[in-house]
């Protein structure tokens, strides 16, 4: 990304090279790829650098816009976030718990004939796959608690966040049929 500069104001931003004029002068696209920093920043086009240490994970805040201003010091464009602000953390639980109400069903749905044909027939379902079908939603229970006990949205963001090695998250996971 890049900025035409003039008199140390940003007067236009780049995306992609693109032919520009400048003064009197047309420029090809071509002279973003192949002229040097210094060639460009003698006509007043400079990189654009953007800082993203305050953006945040949107999927659990708000971003704020970016705020681009021309350091001359560096003779680049610098482009700053303002600090995110947390979505609602009642919202955000309500959420994740419904995607592991899903994930559980999902999960179940496959072995769920056996359930029917044992009632239809009145069978029973094998023992083993009655208590892997009961600790499935056990931990779906046990996960949407943590859900519940999280005391702000960086908590729960916490309990998805996959780390260590083999990577595990601190939610865990669902059991596996073996």
């Amino acid at each position: 990304m890049w900025a035409l500069v003039e008199s140390g104001t940003i007067s236009k931003m780049f995306n992609y090279p693109k032919a520009i004029t400048i003064g009197d002068i047309q420029h090809p696209s071509s002279i973003f790829t192949i002229w040097s920093e210094a060639e460009l920043n003698a006509i007043g086009i400079h990189h654009v650098v953007e800082d993203e240490d305050n953006k945040k994970d949107e999927e659990y805040y708000e971003n704020t816009g970016i705020t681009y201003t021309f350091n001359a010091g560096t003779g680049k464009v610098e482009g700053v976030y303002g600090t995110a602000t947390a979505k609602n953390l009642a919202e955000l639980k309500t959420f994740k718990k419904q995607i592991l109400d899903e994930q559980c069903n999902s999960i179940l749905s496959s072995s769920d004939w056996m359930a029917v044909k044992a009632f239809e027939e009145s069978g029973d379902v094998e023992s083993g796959w009655k208590t892997w079908r009961a600790s499935v939603r056990t931990k779906c229970n046990s996960m949407q608690t943590q859900i519940d006990g999280a005391s702000d949205v960086a908590a729960l963001k916490a309990l998805f966040t996959y780390s260590g090695e083999p990577l595990e998250r601190p939610l865990g996971q669902f059991p596996v049929k073996e």
